[in-house]
Protein backbone atom coordinates (compact mmCIF):
# COMPACT_ATOMS: atom_id res chain seq x y z
CA UNK A 1 0.00 0.00 0.00
CA UNK A 2 1.45 3.36 -1.06
CA UNK A 3 1.76 5.84 1.81
CA UNK A 4 2.44 9.57 1.78
CA UNK A 5 3.42 11.25 5.03
CA UNK A 6 3.18 15.02 5.10
CA UNK A 7 5.15 16.70 7.88
CA UNK A 8 5.99 20.07 9.36
CA UNK A 9 9.01 20.44 11.61
CA UNK A 10 11.09 23.14 13.26
CA UNK A 11 13.64 21.33 15.41
CA UNK A 12 13.19 17.81 14.09
CA UNK A 13 10.72 16.13 16.45
CA UNK A 14 7.99 15.63 13.88
CA UNK A 15 10.46 14.73 11.14
CA UNK A 16 12.00 12.07 13.39
CA UNK A 17 8.53 10.59 13.96
CA UNK A 18 7.77 10.79 10.23
CA UNK A 19 10.96 8.93 9.34
CA UNK A 20 10.14 6.11 11.75
CA UNK A 21 6.64 5.76 10.35
CA UNK A 22 8.02 5.81 6.80
CA UNK A 23 10.53 3.08 7.63
CA UNK A 24 7.77 0.92 9.12
CA UNK A 25 5.34 1.31 6.23
CA UNK A 26 7.88 0.61 3.50
CA UNK A 27 6.51 2.17 0.32
CA UNK A 28 6.33 5.67 1.74
CA UNK A 29 7.02 9.18 0.46
CA UNK A 30 7.91 11.95 2.91
CA UNK A 31 6.66 15.39 1.84
CA UNK A 32 7.37 18.63 3.76
CA UNK A 33 4.15 20.58 4.16
CA UNK A 34 6.22 23.74 3.69
CA UNK A 35 7.09 22.59 0.17
CA UNK A 36 3.43 23.01 -0.79
CA UNK A 37 2.84 26.37 0.90
CA UNK A 38 3.17 28.45 -2.26
CA UNK A 39 1.36 26.06 -4.58
CA UNK A 40 -2.26 26.66 -5.50
CA UNK A 41 -5.36 24.53 -5.73
CA UNK A 42 -6.41 21.33 -4.02
CA UNK A 43 -3.89 18.75 -2.86
CA UNK A 44 -4.97 15.29 -4.01
CA UNK A 45 -2.55 12.64 -2.71
CA UNK A 46 -1.83 9.72 -5.01
CA UNK A 47 -1.73 7.16 -2.22
CA UNK A 48 -4.05 4.79 -0.40
CA UNK A 49 -2.75 5.80 3.03
CA UNK A 50 -1.91 9.35 4.11
CA UNK A 51 -0.29 10.53 7.33
CA UNK A 52 -0.02 14.07 8.70
CA UNK A 53 2.67 14.68 11.33
CA UNK A 54 3.29 18.02 13.01
CA UNK A 55 3.87 19.66 16.39
CA UNK A 56 1.23 21.12 18.69
CA UNK A 57 1.40 24.90 19.12
CA UNK A 58 -0.70 26.42 21.90
CA UNK A 59 -3.01 23.37 21.94
CA UNK A 60 -3.60 23.65 18.18
CA UNK A 61 -1.96 23.28 14.81
CA UNK A 62 0.88 25.36 13.36
CA UNK A 63 -0.72 28.01 11.15
CA UNK A 64 0.86 26.62 7.99
CA UNK A 65 -0.50 23.15 8.75
CA UNK A 66 -4.01 24.46 9.37
CA UNK A 67 -3.96 26.40 6.10
CA UNK A 68 -2.51 23.45 4.17
CA UNK A 69 -5.10 21.05 5.62
CA UNK A 70 -7.82 23.25 4.19
CA UNK A 71 -6.54 22.38 0.71
CA UNK A 72 -6.13 18.65 1.25
CA UNK A 73 -8.76 16.50 -0.47
CA UNK A 74 -9.07 13.26 1.55
CA UNK A 75 -12.16 11.93 -0.22
CA UNK A 76 -10.46 9.13 -2.17
CA UNK A 77 -7.92 8.12 0.47
CA UNK A 78 -8.44 4.72 2.08
CA UNK A 79 -6.87 5.67 5.43
CA UNK A 80 -5.95 9.06 6.89
CA UNK A 81 -4.06 9.30 10.16
CA UNK A 82 -2.29 12.04 12.09
CA UNK A 83 0.45 12.15 14.69
CA UNK A 84 1.07 15.29 16.72
CA UNK A 85 4.25 15.77 18.72
CA UNK A 86 4.01 17.84 21.87
CA UNK A 87 5.78 18.73 25.07
CA UNK A 88 3.12 17.27 27.32
CA UNK A 89 -0.37 18.48 26.39
CA UNK A 90 -2.81 19.69 23.78
CA UNK A 91 -2.80 16.62 21.55
CA UNK A 92 -6.54 16.00 21.61
CA UNK A 93 -7.47 19.59 20.72
CA UNK A 94 -4.95 19.74 17.86
CA UNK A 95 -6.13 16.41 16.42
CA UNK A 96 -9.75 17.49 16.61
CA UNK A 97 -8.91 20.80 14.95
CA UNK A 98 -7.29 18.93 12.07
CA UNK A 99 -10.22 16.52 11.84
CA UNK A 100 -12.66 19.42 11.72
CA UNK A 101 -10.74 21.17 8.93
CA UNK A 102 -10.73 18.02 6.81
CA UNK A 103 -14.42 17.34 7.40
CA UNK A 104 -15.35 20.84 6.36
CA UNK A 105 -13.96 20.09 2.89
CA UNK A 106 -15.36 16.69 1.98
CA UNK A 107 -17.08 15.36 5.08
CA UNK A 108 -14.14 13.01 5.49
CA UNK A 109 -11.89 13.42 8.51
CA UNK A 110 -9.22 11.44 10.30
CA UNK A 111 -9.50 7.69 10.68
CA UNK A 112 -7.12 7.79 13.65
CA UNK A 113 -4.99 10.27 15.56
CA UNK A 114 -2.08 9.83 17.95
CA UNK A 115 0.07 11.96 20.22
CA UNK A 116 3.77 11.58 20.99
CA UNK A 117 5.46 13.42 23.85
CA UNK A 118 8.77 14.92 22.70
CA UNK A 119 11.13 17.49 24.26
CA UNK A 120 9.45 20.90 24.13
CA UNK A 121 11.23 23.58 22.13
CA UNK A 122 9.30 26.83 22.69
CA UNK A 123 12.32 28.70 24.00
CA UNK A 124 10.41 31.96 24.04
CA UNK A 125 8.71 30.67 27.20
CA UNK A 126 10.83 27.86 28.65
CA UNK A 127 14.08 25.92 28.38
CA UNK A 128 14.10 22.58 26.58
CA UNK A 129 14.96 19.50 28.65
CA UNK A 130 18.55 18.34 28.36
CA UNK A 131 20.79 15.48 29.46
CA UNK A 132 19.19 12.46 31.08
CA UNK A 133 15.73 14.02 31.10
CA UNK A 134 15.87 14.56 27.34
CA UNK A 135 17.12 11.00 26.81
CA UNK A 136 14.25 9.60 28.87
CA UNK A 137 11.64 11.58 26.90
CA UNK A 138 13.11 10.49 23.56
CA UNK A 139 13.29 6.84 24.62
CA UNK A 140 9.65 6.92 25.66
CA UNK A 141 8.77 8.67 22.39
CA UNK A 142 10.40 5.86 20.43
CA UNK A 143 8.30 3.35 22.35
CA UNK A 144 5.14 5.33 21.63
CA UNK A 145 5.90 5.57 17.91
CA UNK A 146 6.64 1.84 17.78
CA UNK A 147 3.19 1.28 19.29
CA UNK A 148 1.59 3.50 16.65
CA UNK A 149 3.09 1.71 13.66
CA UNK A 150 0.98 -1.43 14.12
CA UNK A 151 -2.40 0.34 13.99
CA UNK A 152 -1.21 2.43 11.04
CA UNK A 153 -0.03 -0.61 9.08
CA UNK A 154 -3.37 -2.32 9.76
CA UNK A 155 -5.28 0.87 8.90
CA UNK A 156 -7.12 0.68 12.21
CA UNK A 157 -9.87 3.22 12.72
CA UNK A 158 -9.94 4.73 16.19
CA UNK A 159 -11.90 7.42 17.96
CA UNK A 160 -9.89 10.58 18.43
CA UNK A 161 -8.76 11.32 22.00
CA UNK A 162 -10.88 13.80 23.90
CA UNK A 163 -9.98 15.82 26.98
CA UNK A 164 -11.67 18.81 28.57
CA UNK A 165 -8.58 20.76 29.64
CA UNK A 166 -6.94 20.84 26.18
CA UNK A 167 -10.25 21.98 24.67
CA UNK A 168 -10.45 24.81 27.19
CA UNK A 169 -6.82 25.81 26.59
CA UNK A 170 -7.38 25.69 22.84
CA UNK A 171 -10.35 28.02 23.19
CA UNK A 172 -8.42 30.41 25.40
CA UNK A 173 -4.91 30.53 23.95
CA UNK A 174 -5.03 29.40 20.33
CA UNK A 175 -6.79 32.57 19.10
CA UNK A 176 -4.00 34.61 20.72
CA UNK A 177 -1.38 32.45 19.03
CA UNK A 178 -3.13 32.75 15.69
CA UNK A 179 -3.17 36.56 15.93
CA UNK A 180 0.44 36.92 17.12
CA UNK A 181 2.46 34.12 15.55
CA UNK A 182 3.39 35.74 12.27
CA UNK A 183 4.78 38.91 13.85
CA UNK A 184 6.19 37.58 17.14
CA UNK A 185 9.52 37.22 15.36
CA UNK A 186 10.08 40.83 16.44
CA UNK A 187 11.19 39.32 19.74
CA UNK A 188 14.19 37.67 18.07
CA UNK A 189 17.52 39.46 18.01
CA UNK A 190 21.09 38.61 17.06
CA UNK A 191 24.27 39.24 19.02
CA UNK A 192 27.82 39.98 17.92
CA UNK A 193 28.52 36.24 18.04
CA UNK A 194 26.86 35.94 14.62
CA UNK A 195 29.27 34.62 11.98
CA UNK A 196 26.94 35.27 9.01
CA UNK A 197 26.88 31.53 8.27
CA UNK A 198 23.31 31.64 6.96
CA UNK A 199 22.13 28.54 8.82
CA UNK A 200 19.04 30.35 10.12
CA UNK A 201 18.12 31.42 6.59
CA UNK A 202 18.64 27.93 5.21
CA UNK A 203 16.57 26.04 7.78
CA UNK A 204 13.57 28.39 8.09
CA UNK A 205 10.64 26.40 6.69
CA UNK A 206 8.87 29.54 5.45
CA UNK A 207 11.85 31.61 4.27
CA UNK A 208 11.10 34.22 6.91
CA UNK A 209 14.75 35.21 7.39
CA UNK A 210 17.12 37.13 5.18
CA UNK A 211 20.64 38.46 5.66
CA UNK A 212 21.02 42.23 5.69
CA UNK A 213 24.55 43.48 6.16
CA UNK A 214 25.41 39.83 6.88
CA UNK A 215 23.03 39.66 9.86
CA UNK A 216 19.66 37.87 10.03
CA UNK A 217 16.51 39.94 9.66
CA UNK A 218 13.04 38.50 10.24
CA UNK A 219 10.31 39.29 7.71
CA UNK A 220 7.18 38.88 9.87
CA UNK A 221 5.56 35.83 8.36
CA UNK A 222 6.89 33.53 11.09
CA UNK A 223 5.54 30.15 12.17
CA UNK A 224 7.20 30.35 15.62
CA UNK A 225 8.84 26.96 15.08
CA UNK A 226 11.95 28.39 16.82
CA UNK A 227 14.20 26.49 14.42
CA UNK A 228 16.40 29.53 13.84
CA UNK A 229 17.25 30.10 17.49
CA UNK A 230 17.78 26.42 18.27
CA UNK A 231 19.97 25.68 15.28
CA UNK A 232 22.28 28.68 15.27
CA UNK A 233 25.71 27.02 15.64
CA UNK A 234 27.07 29.81 17.87
CA UNK A 235 23.83 30.60 19.77
CA UNK A 236 23.84 34.16 18.43
CA UNK A 237 20.04 34.38 18.12
CA UNK A 238 18.15 35.31 21.25
CA UNK A 239 14.53 35.85 22.29
CA UNK A 240 15.09 38.07 25.29
CA UNK A 241 17.72 38.06 28.01
CA UNK A 242 16.74 34.68 29.47
CA UNK A 243 17.58 32.65 26.39
CA UNK A 244 21.30 33.46 26.50
CA UNK A 245 21.76 30.82 29.21
CA UNK A 246 19.19 28.33 27.97
CA UNK A 247 20.11 25.11 26.20
CA UNK A 248 19.29 24.76 22.51
CA UNK A 249 17.52 21.71 21.13
CA UNK A 250 17.43 19.72 17.92
CA UNK A 251 16.24 16.12 17.78
CA UNK A 252 19.50 14.13 17.93
CA UNK A 253 18.48 11.90 15.00
CA UNK A 254 17.88 14.87 12.68
CA UNK A 255 20.63 16.84 10.97
CA UNK A 256 20.69 20.49 9.96
CA UNK A 257 20.87 19.31 6.35
CA UNK A 258 17.53 17.50 6.79
CA UNK A 259 15.96 20.64 8.23
CA UNK A 260 17.19 22.56 5.21
CA UNK A 261 15.30 20.05 3.09
CA UNK A 262 12.06 21.01 4.82
CA UNK A 263 11.90 24.52 3.34
CA UNK A 264 8.96 25.77 1.35
CA UNK A 265 10.96 25.94 -1.90
CA UNK A 266 11.81 22.24 -1.84
CA UNK A 267 9.20 20.15 -3.63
Amino acid sequence: MKTIVYYFTGTGNSLAAAKKIAAATGDCELVPIASLAKTSGDIVPQAERVGIICPVYFSGLPLMVAEWAGRLDPAAIHYVFAIVTHGGGGQSAALRQLDSILRERKGRGLDAGFGVVMPGNYIMMYESPAGKKQEEILAKADETIAGITGPVLRCERRDLPSSLIPRILYTLVYPWFRSHARTDDKKFSVTDKCTSCGTCVAICPVKNIGLVDKKPVWKHHCELCCGCIHNCPVQAIQAGARTEKWVRYRHPAITVAELKGSQEENV
